[in-house]
């Protein structure tokens, strides 16, 4: 069996995804942002709004938390976006409310590379899409890269 028979084909169009691929996705997108977390933090150590949204992103996957939860905490994360200062900064906090937005739309794991792409540059962004990409769930992949 190829590797390619092996996942079956997700629709590219279909935005939401099941509750089980945003389950599975939320896990992977949420990996990528916590890497990017310092970049937040050296800003705004204080501000505890991305790790609340991180934990419960980890109890969707788990399925101890609903999609409504999941929203008001990715909009949390688009208010410390708001309040922060530095370029860098605000895209770590709207990649990781775009990351904790899976629970709700699978489509949203999409925005990841760019959001990274405004918190990092150079050797550092090249190594974190390369680790984004290697990471990705296989099933998953082509989705996400459309």
């Amino acid at each position: 069996m190829t590797e390619e028979s092996t996942y079956p084909t997700i629709d590219p169009s279909d935005l939401t995804l099941s509750e089980a691929h945003r389950r599975e996705l939320i896990v992977w997108s949420t990996a990528c942002v916590t890497r990017l977390l310092p970049v937040f933090e050296t800003e705004r150590p204080g501000d505890t709004r991305l790790h609340e949204a991180l934990e419960g992103a980890r109890l969707f996957s788990l399925g101890e938390l609903s999609v409504g939860p999941m929203r008001k905490l990715a909009f949390a994360c688009h208010a410390a976006a708001r309040d922060a200062h530095s370029p860098e900064a605000t895209a770590v906090a709207r990649a990781v409310g775009q990351a904790v937005a899976v629970a709700h739309m699978g489509a949203h794991s999409r925005e990841l590379a760019r959001y990274t792409s405004k918190a990092l540059s150079g050797a550092e962004l090249t190594r974190e899409l390369i680790w984004q990409r290697e990471h990705v769930p296989p099933s998953l992949a082509a989705y996400v890269y459309v």
